[in-house]
């Protein structure tokens, strides 16, 4: 199973990632626990320089590039890996965040933007992605006592642009409504990890269901 969190700085998706994570193990789940961009030898190099302020000359296009070259070796090398061991795979954003912030966020071609996730991702989908839904405005009063790099990024992008950001992400939630949960952000940690917790495991249990139905199976006599 491929479980994303998605949504803006501060939203608490990654606290969510990390609480989620920590149950399965309790419960003996066999997982790995990813961020993006990062979690490779080569990732962890473009995620240096997408957050490194000595190149503020970064633009847009080039921008995008960095995180999908990012995430195509994630996968390539963790993601695809893991799932073909049956492992449970939770990843702190994917490519629905290229979609988000480059593209409806900076206003960069959609198709092109998808065309280019399907390359990186080889066409892998999360099975489950959570989106924390809170305000521009929230988020900023969260930054309070974060590490500066946060902050400064989104007083540097401003309101708006999240606004933006946020309205790709309810469209994409509208058009992939069999696998996203959206989640009210401003919710306690504690009743956010219930819900998703009471999530994950019914689908845990749908699939073993399943699994034990089909394994169980009668194989047809052959006459």
């Amino acid at each position: 199973m491929f479980i994303t969190f998605e949504g803006i700085d501060c939203s608490g998706k990654s606290t969510q990632a990390q609480l989620l994570a920590n149950k399965l193990q309790e419960a003996n789940h066999n997982i790995v626990e990813l961020r993006e961009p990062g979690n490779t030898r080569l990732s962890e190099h473009i995620r240096g320089i997408l957050l490194n302020k000595e190149y503020s000359e970064i633009n847009e296009r080039t921008e995008l590039l960095l995180f999908s070259a990012s995430r195509a070796q994630l996968v390539a090398e963790v993601i695809l890996p893991s799932l073909h061991k049956g492992k449970i795979v939770i990843c702190d954003r994917f490519s629905d965040s290229t979609i988000a912030y480059q593209g409806y966020g900076r206003g960069l071609p959609l198709n092109d933007i998808v065309h280019i996730n399907r390359i990186a991702t080889q066409e892998t989908e999360p099975d489950m992605t959570f989106y924390l839904d809170i305000s521009p405005e929230t988020a900023l009063e969260r930054t309070d006592g974060r590490e500066g790099i946060v902050q400064d990024r989104m007083e540097e992008a401003g309101i708006t642009f999240f606004k933006r950001v946020i309205r790709g992400y309810m469209r994409i939630a509208n058009m992939n409504s069999g696998r996203y949960y959206v989640i009210d952000g401003g919710k306690s940690v504690d009743e956010i990890h219930s819900i998703i917790w009471r999530l994950v495991s019914e689908r845990l249990s749908e699939e073993e269901r399943y699994s034990t139905s089909r394994n169980g199976a009668l194989e047809p006599m052959i006459p």
